[in-house]
């Protein structure tokens, strides 16, 4: 139909008129364009002026120029617009002036067939004037051009909506033509709403602790069992060496173990508990029970030594049955071990009367400058004891009037290791004077010494203590 209105257009242009004048020959053209076209001499045709090259500054701050047809727009840099092709150039001169088209009984829009009228698709034939970026949607009669979803409208264009604006998501936005993504922070993952995040269980996703792993918001944390540290990597469990942090863990050795240590002791003593090397409390009680018989009394006089201590004992062999004493021997317990000391110590003039104590008649004349009687007893005391300590204590159980008793060291002390101290006139203290470190073995003859001025005669009777020092302290 354009055709013919321009053929039309050019047999008016041809023919003479009707009143025979000769009219002068059409040499102009229109040249003039609407608002913001300019003449293009070249194609003679009006060509679309970008602005946006043309006007210094057209859009202002974070504002971006686009050229549009017979305009521009200033949208934001983030924008994205889908431009059209430029429309092919028109000359004003060449709009039709008239019109052969037939009559169609139907109105716009529709087309006739047979003798109904049917809706015309001008999408599917692409009848339409939607810009590139915008859909067309057909609708009866006519049609319509509409933005694609996450696309807004500004002047003819459709322009990307960021949604990321309107803070839909609950950690990170991400934009994209069109539409949005949502992602979480590390530790969380997207709920089933694609926006909302939850707490991810690592510990339940095989988080990379070495003993225990507990889940907190957005992270986890590894913590190591007891005896064990946290490695610098946050991960690994490394274990504590208890045993170099004190020399006061364990009695006598401490041994480190994973995650633990124990205490060990020194061969022939017993662990008690977890720390102490050392068994049961033990009250000795030892007697010496020397008579003093005198032929110018009618009574006789009865002397008696009394020793008491309280001794911490190991391991006792000699209770177990763990020892080698021969027979005819006694085993004495002692720390850290035992010895055996024959049953019958007693040497001449001196004669056995019972287990451990001997005496020396007064028949025999070698008797009468010596001790009337001779008690053994065994002790054991530990190294580097605190001093000055009491270990042993005197006492006279029986007495006869008048008389005055006096306690002395007789001899085995060389070293000046021990000393009595006389409490009263019945009883006396052995001290131990200096820190003494074992093993060692100490032979003391304690002796007490009786004198009765009235009845003019003097006794006295020793009290042979076998001091054993053990090689620890404890």
């Amino acid at each position: 139909m354009k055709e013919a209105l321009v053929l039309l257009c050019v047999c008016l242009v041809l023919f003479p008129a009707a009143n025979g004048q000769s009219p002068a020959a059409e040499s102009d053209t229109y040249t003039e364009c609407t608002d913001g076209y300019e003449w293009d001499v070249q194609t003679q045709h009006c060509k679309d002026i970008n602005e946006c090259e043309t006007i210094t500054r057209a859009c202002q701050g974070e504002m971006k120029c686009f050229n549009h047809y017979g305009g521009y727009l200033c949208l934001p840099r983030s924008a994205s617009v889908i431009t059209a092709p430029e429309p092919s150039g028109h000359s004003e001169s060449s709009l039709p002036v008239g019109s052969n088209e037939s009559f169609s009984p139907c109105p716009v829009g529709y087309e006739a067939q047979g003798d109904a009228c049917v809706d015309v698709d001008e999408c599917v034939l692409d009848l339409h004037d939607c810009q590139p970026s915008q859909d067309c949607i057909n609708t009866q009669g006519t049609y319509t051009c509409q933005c694609p979803e996450g696309y807004s409208k500004i002047g003819m264009e459709c322009v990307d909506i960021d949604e990321c604006r309107y803070r839909y998501c609950q950690h990170r936005c991400v934009n994209v033509p069109g539409s949005f993504s949502c992602q979480c922070e590390p530790g969380f993952q997207l709920a089933g709403n694609n926006r909302s995040c939850v707490d991810v269980n690592e510990c339940e996703m095989g988080a990379p602790c070495q003993q225990r792993c507990y889940n907190t918001y957005g992270t986890f944390l590894c913590r190591c069992e007891q005896g064990y540290d946290l490695g610098p990597d946050g991960f690994s469990c490394n274990d504590i060496d208890e045993c170099s942090y004190s020399s006061y863990l364990c009695q006598f050795q401490c041994v480190n173990e994973p995650g633990k240590f124990s205490c060990v002791c020194p061969q022939g003593y017993q662990l008690l508990g977890t720390r102490l090397c050392q068994g049961k409390a033990l009250f000795s009680d030892f007697f010496i029970l020397p008579y003093v018989i005198s032929q110018n009394l009618p009574i006789h006089t009865l002397f008696s030594f009394f020793a008491m201590f309280l001794l911490v004992l190991d391991v006792n062999e000699c209770e177990s049955g763990s020892h080698q004493c021969a027979e005819g021997q006694n085993c004495v317990n002692v720390h850290g071990g035992y010895h055996c000391v024959d049953s019958n110590r007693c040497q001449d003039p001196y004669v056995q009367v019972s287990e451990n104590r001997c005496v020396c008649p007064s028949v025999k004349p070698e008797c009468r400058d010596l001790p009337f009687s001779i008690v053994f007893r065994y002790m054991s005391i530990t190294s580097e004891r605190s001093v000055p300590s009491d270990i042993f204590q005197i006492q006279a159980t029986s007495i006869y009037p008048g008389s005055y008793n006096t306690f002395r060291i007789r001899s085995g002390d060389d070293g000046g290791d021990f000393y009595i101290r006389q409490i009263n006139n019945v009883s006396a203290m052995l001290v131990l004077a200096r820190e003494v470190t074992g093993p060692k073995e100490y032979v003391l003859d304690l002796e007490m010494v009786s004198v009765n001025p009235l009845m003019s005669y003097q006794s006295s009777s020793t009290l042979r203590l076998s001091v054993y020092v053990g090689p620890y302290a404890f």
